[in-house]
């Protein structure tokens, strides 16, 4: 059964860093391309980053340069650095697999950001 267990959000002030960690289970990440989306309504959600099997990464505008996106396949976990952050980055972020039949996701960590 597939899995995805994330953890390190928090709470920080704002130009603090946070790395965020998804451990996945071996059957998906090995085929599956990762991502981490974020939520901050219950309709309002966006992918923030993701990475393809061959570890082709993709941000979107308002985290480029500031997020880096890193897949460790030895250890079939995947990263968020998240340097710079801002206020407007406050959500619940979850880690996503993206398969060619099924997307699963995890259950959420939060991050917090104050001013």
């Amino acid at each position: 059964q597939a899995q995805l267990v994330e953890s390190g959000g928090g709470s920080v002030q704002e130009g603090g860093s946070l790395k965020l960690t998804c451990v996945a289970s071996r059957d998906i990440f090995s085929s599956c391309g990762m991502g981490w989306y974020r939520q901050f309504s219950e309709k309002e959600r966006e992918l923030v980053s993701s990475s393809s099997v061959n570890s082709t990464n993709c941000y979107r505008d308002s985290v480029e340069g500031r997020f880096t996106i890193s897949r460790d396949n030895s250890r079939n976990t995947v990263y968020l650095q998240m340097n710079s952050l801002k206020v407007e980055d406050t959500a619940v972020y979850y880690c996503a697999a993206v398969c060619s039949d099924s997307v699963y996701r995890g259950q959420g960590t939060q991050v917090s950001v104050s001013s």
